[in-house]
């Protein structure tokens, strides 16, 4: 099962009355690869103007920029809808909300988890964050105060997994996947869950389709199904891995396409429009991201374009693909442990890149 490798989190317990402790350390952020922003500079104070390196292509301070602070391995890390903010969640038990431009400041942590985060996610066009733990609960955050708005207790194992129902601003509903094989439906507005979905197998990710209607979980039978939410009946498996599936995520411009990430080493890409020609789905394998004997959740993401798909792995890299031709686009080094999560911003070429080395990598690409 999943909790068998559930890589080293700590599960001390804490009071949920327990107010932010003192001693947790704010993140930093270090620019690398320092330059001036503008592309050309004076020289001198003469109207000679020199190239001031490569065309920067991003709003980022520096290139790259390296953001630390966390106490235990970086599990998952994403940017805002607006991009201008990054959560990060760890194993240190923490959210840390981040400014994704300017010094890259760590302006807020969130704490109430009494276990490691293993998915940090931000509901659409709000400030609100949900996270997944090793406590066998969810949690809805308000990022802008640090409040707490839903604790949702309903899973008897860790949960793995978590996501927004729908892409629509305002929407209350997420859904959660764990080792007890659930998929619970939530609203926050609501004490109870929406709705439980029962699969034999340990969950280890889930992702819902543009539509609201179905969602993808992962699981340690080495499938990916389609779940409805409404009838809570399974609608579509996706079957061609060998490994447990250990990350999700769905093209975010159209919604036609699944990216998921696996422990037999390949991220592949399924077709999820009804009409596809392909008789199992799944149009492309891209290989280059190992995995490694820690056995990592490991999350994928698209860019905004829906040009390229990312992954980390245990060699310490994170690599991008092009999506259609399948070849290796960038290979991004610079982590000293494997590669746990990939984002990319909805709006600039800047990818994200978090590891059990308990940092973060901002890079423009």
């Amino acid at each position: 099962m999943m909790a068998d490798h559930k890589r080293k989190v700590s599960l001390t317990s804490i009071s949920d009355e327990e107010q932010p402790s003192a001693n947790v350390t704010q993140g930093t952020a270090v620019a690398l690869v320092k330059r001036p922003k503008t592309n050309e500079i004076q020289k001198h104070g003469s109207t000679a103007l020199v190239q001031a390196g490569p065309k920067r292509t991003s709003g980022l301070q520096a290139p790259i920029m390296h953001l630390t602070g966390h106490k235990g391995e970086v599990t998952s890390c994403r940017f805002s809808d607006t991009g201008e903010h990054i959560a990060s969640g760890s194993a240190d038990k923490h959210v840390f909300l981040w400014n994704t431009y300017g010094e890259c400041a760590n302006y807020g942590v969130l704490q109430g988890h009494k276990g490691g985060i293993l998915e940090v996610q931000w509901m659409p066009g709000s400030e609100r964050v949900i996270t997944a733990s090793t406590d066998h609960t969810v949690a809805m955050w308000d990022a802008a105060t640090g409040e707490r708005l839903r604790r949702g207790k309903h899973h008897t194992a860790p949960v793995n997994s978590c996501c927004p129902l729908s892409k629509s601003a305002g929407d209350d509903m997420f859904v959660s996947a764990a080792d007890d094989g659930q998929l619970v439906i939530w609203d926050a507005r609501e004490r109870n869950p929406a709705a439980v979905i029962e699969h034999s197998q340990p969950l280890t990710s889930v992702v819902a389709a543009v539509s609201g209607n179905v969602v993808y979980a992962g699981s340690l039978d080495n499938t990916i199904t389609g779940w409805d939410v409404r009838t809570g009946s399974a609608v579509q498996t996706l079957r061609g891995h060998s490994g447990t599936v250990v990350g999700l995520a769905v093209s975010p411009k159209t919604g036609n396409y699944l990216a998921s990430t696996s422990l037999d080493n390949t991220v592949r890409l399924w077709d999820l429009r009804p009409y596809c020609r392909l008789p199992n789905r799944c149009e492309r394998v891209y290989t280059g991201a190992p995995h490694g004997y820690e056995m990592n959740l490991v999350r994928p993401a698209f860019d905004k374009d829906e040009s390229m798909v990312a992954s980390g792995g245990a060699d310490r890299t994170l690599t991008i693909w092009n999506l259609r031709s399948g070849e290796v686009k960038y290979k991004l080094p610079g982590h000293k442990g494997c590669v746990t999560q990939a984002d990319f911003h909805p709006k600039e070429p800047i990818v994200l890149s978090g590891s059990v080395d308990r940092s973060m990598f901002l890079g423009e690409l």
